[in-house]
């Protein structure tokens, strides 16, 4: 297993740009001319590979996506900053400082998988190699736009013909442009890049992580023949089966096993302070401790469910750190709940945190999910999906399942992986919950009744600063 080639892109990115503070300052990478760049195919790889890097920070998906889940039913954000406190509350407004910088890292994203685009097919170079670069390029802008979908809902669609034009400062598009522009972006990464990798290129996207995320989106669109269609392009087939336990899609060593359809790729002393490791695990272990699960999260796992011990630190349980020995965790190594996600703790030889845990961001236990719903909202049995997946964790099948079996199983088996607030939307726009009902339901001293109000709060607001920056053109979300 290797993850050099997205840590390399780091060296790129200093060699071909600085920190951009918003969208409207991003310098326009696709302009950088082929006596500068662009020479051959291992400059179209490095730029490639550089497209990887601004996810990696901690406003990109190290921590501030994570904030926006502590919304959710799941977690206490044990946090000791306001603006988590303002997300997790529905008090944010549009200066949340998580808001401004998740937006200008994704928009960084999108200007150099716009550069990919526009210059990989000019290189003489070999033709595997170019089609495998530019399949990574569309899929990482389509998963920007799926998650800014996901975030703002109306952003601003910039592509190549914008970086061309030298057109940035525009307005938003509509929530079914921004996510046709995610499909045909997957649709064309699933054309171009590869069933899998060899080991030495591990991690980098591949057809399933397209295909998958394409059954989410199908999903969130109610388009139930496509998400089957999609979803069983993933599940049916052998190169992304499950892992035969839960828990190795949570260990270093097995990190990367055909499970996982897409993962950000961490190491350390390349990526230090800036994993998700170093967000979640406990203070006492060197971690920040932040995004601790609640007593109701807990619950919610049905007993002898082995992915409870997998997913959570509770008190109590031993910990195994390697030559540092065994130590029994207890409720006061947390800031708040007593509770710590286990999935994203790893530990050195020597007992040390280790930052080399990769972060998923798509399995293939959430497409047989979302291929079940599929079905069962469309009048079909879902029974055999669902029940792969239950069955992995040793647990009795279903028969005849319904919603709520599908509510419960996504819930334990995505456990913090930064899924069920936006499943709780968008089982409340289908008319499935209540999601301000949901809500106003105290869940113990560290979830109180919080008002989520519709359809106000469906989506974060634009971040006032770029929407002044725009001089007129971006307008805010409405009730901000």
């Amino acid at each position: 297993m290797k993850k050099t080639y997205i840590l390399a892109g780091m060296f790129f990115l200093a060699m071909l740009t600085s920190c951009n503070d918003d969208l409207l300052d991003s310098i326009p990478y696709g302009q950088v001319t082929s006596q500068q760049y662009w020479r051959n195919g291992d400059d179209v790889v490095a730029a490639t590979n550089a497209i990887y890097a601004p996810l990696l920070n901690e406003d990109g998906f190290a921590h501030t996506e994570y904030t926006f889940d502590n919304c959710s039913d799941d977690m206490n954000r044990a946090g000791d900053h306001s603006d988590e406190t303002s997300l997790e509350m529905f008090t944010f407004d549009a200066s949340n400082s998580h808001i401004l910088a998740t937006w200008a890292t994704k928009y960084e994203v999108i200007s150099r998988a716009n550069a990919v685009l526009i210059n990989a097919p000019k290189v003489n170079m070999d033709e595997t190699l170019r089609n495998r670069s530019l399949g990574e390029a569309y899929f990482l802008r389509g998963f920007i736009y799926w998650r800014l979908s996901l975030i703002y809902g109306e952003v601003p669609i910039l592509t190549e013909q914008d970086v061309l034009d030298q057109k940035y400062n525009k307005p938003k598009s509509t929530l079914a442009e921004v996510r046709a522009q995610a499909e045909s972006d997957f649709l064309k990464a699933a054309s171009l890049l590869p069933v899998a990798h060899d080991a030495a290129e591990a991690g980098r996207a591949t057809q399933g992580s397209a295909y998958g995320f394409l059954t989410k989106l199908y999903v969130y669109q109610e388009n139930w023949p496509k998400a089957i269609e999609a979803g069983t392009k993933v599940i049916g087939n052998a190169a992304y089966k499950l892992s035969g336990n839960y828990r190795e899609n949570f260990e270093v060593v097995t990190e990367n096993n055909p499970e996982v359809l897409f993962a950000l790729q961490y190491e350390t002393g390349w990526t230090t302070d800036n994993s998700p490791t170093f967000y979640h695990t406990p203070q006492t272990f060197g971690g920040w401790g932040f995004h601790e699960p609640i007593e109701d999260l807990v619950d919610e796992f049905e007993t002898n469910d082995p992915r409870r011990a997998y997913s959570i630190y509770s008190p109590g349980d031993k910990v195994e750190r390697g030559t540092a020995g065994t130590t029994t965790f207890e409720a006061n190594m947390t800031r708040v709940t007593g509770y710590a996600f286990k999935k994203y703790t790893a530990f050195t030889a020597s007992g040390d945190m280790s930052q080399s845990l990769n972060a998923p961001f798509l399995r293939s236990s959430d497409v047989y999910l979302l291929v079940a719903e599929a079905k069962i909202r469309s009048g079909a049995n879902g029974d055999t999906e669902l029940n792969a997946v239950r069955t992995r964790a040793g647990l009795p099948k279903k028969t005849s399942a319904k919603m709520a079996d599908i509510m419960h199983e996504r819930r334990v088996e995505l456990a913090g992986e930064n899924e069920r607030h936006q499943d709780l939307l968008r089982w409340d726009k289908a008319g499935l919950i209540d999601i301000a009902a949901h809500y106003r339901i105290p869940r113990g001293p560290y979830k109180p009744a919080r008002n989520f109000v519709k359809p106000k709060h469906y989506y974060f607001p634009l971040p006032q600063r770029e929407v002044d920056l725009s001089n007129g053109v971006l307008v805010q979300n409405p009730n901000y």
